[in-house]
């Protein structure tokens, strides 16, 4: 018998909030997981290895994908107008900071140069970032915004994600 005054014992399955919380966890957990599995479902079908490319960045520097051999690379396709890439171009400029080892590449879907840049600029992207001719979309088969692609450092395409990345999946992906 116990008097309502009594306190219960606090824990796991003993008071609301705590099943609150695990629901939210695993919501989270649902969610990722989730996202994860449709992001590679949806990615585009890429050979083994990587189209080669040569690009001209925004600052004028010339980037070749054969040049960055013995390196991971990540391509990221955006657009201006893509409100995903515009809530992930953070967490890549993020990720970018804190792993020079990886080098990670934005390229954006616009003909627009100048319109590039100040989307750049106003999402803090601090990586370098080309404009994507057609014929590279087609050659990593992109149709979709955005979609980032992990090269890996024989040049072998590891990985492939369109939708929106969090910094956790982009972390995955190229470990």
């Amino acid at each position: 018998m116990t008097n309502d005054d009594e306190e219960l014992p606090s824990g796991p399955g003993r008071h609301p909030l705590w099943g609150m919380l695990g629901s939210l966890l695993l919501g989270v957990l649902v969610l990722v997981v989730g996202s994860t599995a449709m992001g590679r479902f949806r990615a585009p079908e890429l050979p083994e290895r990587a189209p080669d490319f040569r690009l001209t960045t925004l600052s004028g520097d010339e980037v070749a994908l054969s040049e960055l051999a013995g390196r991971t690379v990540v391509l990221n396709f955006w657009a201006t107008w893509c409100g995903p890439c515009r809530i992930e171009a953070p967490s890549f400029a993020a990720f970018a900071e804190a792993n020079p080892d990886v080098v990670v590449l934005g390229l954006a879907e616009d003909d627009h140069q100048g319109l590039v840049r100040r989307t750049s600029a106003e999402l803090g992207i601090t990586y370098p970032v080309a404009l994507a001719s057609d014929e590279l979309l087609a050659a990593y088969g992109v149709t979709t915004f955005p979609t980032t692609v992990v090269i890996g450092a024989d040049g072998q395409v590891r990985s492939a994600h369109t939708g929106l990345l969090t910094r956790p999946q982009l972390w995955a992906m190229t470990r």
